[in-house]
C-alpha cells in the first residue's frame, strides 16, 4: 500500500531532503518502554506512513538491532515513501564506555545497519553519542566517505554540543543535529539552536513530549526503561507532573491534549525543528499527528513557555552517569 495522504513538510538543513514535519521515533518499539510484538510495530509504522509520515528514526542501540531489522520488514515494498534515519555508535556504558567514533567503527555498523535495514542506501547516518577519545573530524571524515561511496545520504550527530557541531560541520556539511528538546527540557536545545541556525542544520527533537511526561500518562509497566530515569523518581515525579497539569486549561480551550499543545508549541519554535515522538500505540501515534492541525498564537505560545520555564523540570535528563556522555 502506497501513502494516500499529504502531511507538512519541512527540510533537512541544506541537504535538500524533504521530511514530514512531524516523524516517528522507533526506539519504543524494540522493548524498552516495555514489551510489544514485531507485528504490532510493524502495523503502527504501516499506519504512520499512511496517514503522511516519512521521517522513520532508529538506531543499531535499539534493541541490539533489533529495530533496524523491525524497520526493514515493515519498509520493504515502501521503501520509496520513507526517508530513513538510523544511528551508530552509543555503547550505552558497557564497560564503561558510552560511545565508539573510531572510523574502522563507523565503517563496520554502516554495513551492518545497511544489511539488517535490507536497504542500499541510508538516507539520514548519525553518530548517536560523541566519542571524546576520537577527534570528531576523524569520526565525520569516515562518515563523510559513505556519503562519497552513495551508502549514506546525508550526515547528523546526536546530543553535541555546539563546539562539537561547528567542528564536525567543517569536516562535513551536517543535514541535522538530534538532541532532546521539549517544553519540559530544552535549555541545551535552545542554546544550540543559536549555532545550528547560522549553519543551516536541521535540529530533530527526539523525547519533544518529556518521555511521555508531558502528556500526563505515567503508568510504567516494570519492563519501561523510564523507571531508571530520574524525572520519574517519586521525589520528582509529583513536581513534574504539576508542571504539567498547568497546560489543562489551555488544552481544553484549543480542543487539544496536552500532548498535542507541546507537540504544537514544539513545531511553532521554528521551521527548521523536526520532533520525532515515539509510541507503540495507533492511538497515541494518531494524537501525535492531530498535533499539526493545532496553531497557537503568539500569546499562546508565550503563556506555555511561562507555564513551565526553562529548567523548572525536576531530575536530570539521564541517570547521573550518562549524564556525561550528552551534550558532548
Amino acid at each position: 500500500m502506497t501513502s494516500t495522504k499529504t502531511f507538512p513538510k519541512r527540510t533537512l538543513g541544506s541537504s535538500g531532503i524533504q521530511v514530514s514535519a512531524i516523524g516517528l521515533g522507533c526506539m519504543s518499539l524494540s522493548g524498552i518502554y516495555g514489551s510489544v510484538s514485531d507485528d504490532d510495530g510493524i502495523a503502527l509504522i504501516h499506519e504512520a506512513l499512511d496517514h503522511g509520515i516519512n521521517f522513520l528514526d532508529s538506531s543499531d542501540a535499539y534493541g541490539a538491532g533489533h529495530n533496524e531489522e523491525l524497520l526493514g520488514k515493515a519498509i520493504k515494498g515502501r521503501r520509496a515513501e520513507v526517508v530513513l534515519a538510523t544511528k551508530f555508535g552509543n555503547l550505552g556504558g558497557k564497560d564503561g564506555r558510552f560511545a565508539d567514533g573510531r572510523p574502522e567503527f563507523v565503517v563496520a555498523s554502516c554495513e551492518k545497519s545497511l544489511k539488517r535495514l535490507g536497504v542500499e542506501v541510508i538516507d539520514l547516518y548519525y553518530q548517536h553519542r560523541i566519542d571524546p577519545s576520537v577527534p570528531i573530524e576523524d569520526t565525520v571524515g569516515a562518515m563523510a566517505k559513505l556519503v562519497q561511496q552513495g551508502k549514506v545520504r546525508a550526515l547528523g550527530i546526536s546530543e553535541a554540543s555546539p563546539a562539537t557541531i561547528r567542528r564536525a560541520h567543517a569536516t562535513h556539511p551536517l543535514a541535522a543535529v538530534q538532541n532532546e528538546f521539549s517544553l519540559l527540557y530544552r535549555a541545551d536545545a535552545e542554546e544550540t539552536l543559536a549555532t545550528t541556525r547560522k549553519l543551516d542544520i536541521a535540529l530533530v527533537a527526539y523525547s519533544p513530549l518529556g518521555r511521555g511526561l508531558l502528556t500526563g500518562d505515567v503508568e510504567l509497566a516494570e519492563t519501561d526503561a523510564r523507571k531508571r530515569h530520574p524525572r520519574f523518581a517519586s521525589e520528582n515525579l509529583s513536581s513534574n507532573l504539576s508542571l504539567v497539569r498547568r497546560l489543562e486549561d489551555l488544552a481544553q480551550k484549543k480542543h487539544c491534549t496536552r500532548g498535542q499543545l507541546v507537540l504544537a508549541w514544539l513545531l511553532a519554535q521554528g521551521d527548521d525543528i523536526i520532533p520525532i515522538p515515539g509510541t507503540k500505540r495507533k492511538e497515541r501515534l494518531l494524537e501525535n499527528i492531530g498535533a499539526a492541525s493545532v496553531k497557537l498564537t503568539a500569546a499562546e505560545l508565550a503563556q506555555i513557555s511561562d507555564a513551565i520555564p526553562v529548567g523548572a523540570a525536576a531530575g536530570l535528563r539521564y541517570p547521573e552517569a550518562q549524564m556525561k556522555s550528552v551534550y558532548v
